[in-house]
């Protein structure tokens, strides 16, 4: 903890400008690091436009919406939840995992039985719009995840508060008719999100799969700690991915991170994505920079 008031800072993946301003709305009322990142990552949990988090999420390939989620406190505590169908605010619920259970993380029906004894509102994820997509793609039945659309699957938020603490947040319905099951990067601790109070924080976005292999996030942190800056490290994280994949170029993967001094940055592999950066009152979209140039 720190006596000096610090001016409090809020990112995350994508263009989400009204999860970020509402992160920074509540950072700068002197909510903590990790509230304000959940309230912020709520605001597209319950955006039923919005078909790659929380309620109105594109289904598994069997018609079921399915959410997953994490957070991490500025203590190193975590919590996190995997395959929920039914609950909208799954990074909330994560919370409830991190400070009203001895574990870290519930998956599927008990988790399910975790929100409603903590009192969870039960709802219907998949929306008209997103069935109606669902049953058009069940015409081909065709699983090519699309770059920056179908890959683009998460909101992380990473959020410094007034006492210059850090904390995240992730969530994330999934890839689109994803296979039953599956699980992605977004609910594991230190691959779609990692935190440390001494150094920093990063959150990852793209194809879970190969974001799981490198442990993105919290390489990215321990880069840092080690000195890079947070644009460095992302970049890094990356290009370990470029060189162990040859098929690199068939999916994003994408990365933020912020370290203690309030510095920022983001990486990715193809164009096309965005970081939202809340600070001074600012809440502005900064595309990052890419490996692969625009043809």
């Amino acid at each position: 903890m720190n006596s000096k008031k610090r001016e409090p800072i809020a990112i995350c993946t994508w263009a989400f400008e009204k999860a970020n301003a509402a992160a920074g709305a509540a950072l700068s009322q002197g909510m903590s690091a990790l509230d304000a990142a959940i309230a912020g990552v709520a605001v597209e949990e319950e955006n039923i436009k919005n078909t790659t988090v929380g309620k109105g999420g594109a289904p598994d390939r069997e018609g079921n919406v399915t959410l997953d989620a994490c957070v991490m406190d500025p203590t190193g505590n975590c919590g996190a939840v995997a395959c929920v169908e039914g609950y909208t605010n799954v990074a909330a619920l994560s919370k409830k995992v991190m400070t009203d259970t001895p574990h870290v993380m519930l998956a599927g029906q008990g988790a399910e039985e975790f929100a409603a004894k903590k009192g969870f509102t039960r709802d219907r994820l998949l929306t008209d719009d997103s069935a109606a997509a669902y049953k058009e793609w069940l015409k081909t039945s065709e699983y090519k995840p699309i770059i920056n659309i179908e890959n683009h699957d998460t909101i992380g938020m990473l959020c410094m508060d007034i006492n210059g603490d850090i904390a995240g947040a992730c969530t994330t319905s999934g890839l689109s008719y994803k296979m039953k099951g599956r699980v992605g990067d977004s609910p594991i601790i230190g691959a779609g999100l990692f935190t440390d109070n001494e150094v920093g924080g990063a959150a990852a976005t793209g194809m879970g799969e190969e974001i799981m292999k490198s442990v993105g996030s919290f390489l990215i942190v321990e880069l840092m700690r080690n000195g890079m800056s947070p644009q460095d490290a992302c970049k890094e994280a990356v290009m370990r991915t470029i060189r162990k994949n040859p098929d690199y170029k068939d999916f994003q993967v994408a990365y933020i991170a912020m370290n203690k001094r309030g510095e920022t940055g983001s990486y990715c592999i193809h164009p096309g994505f965005t970081m939202m950066e809340y600070k001074q009152g600012d809440n502005r979209r900064i595309p990052s920079n890419h490996y692969i140039s625009k043809e």
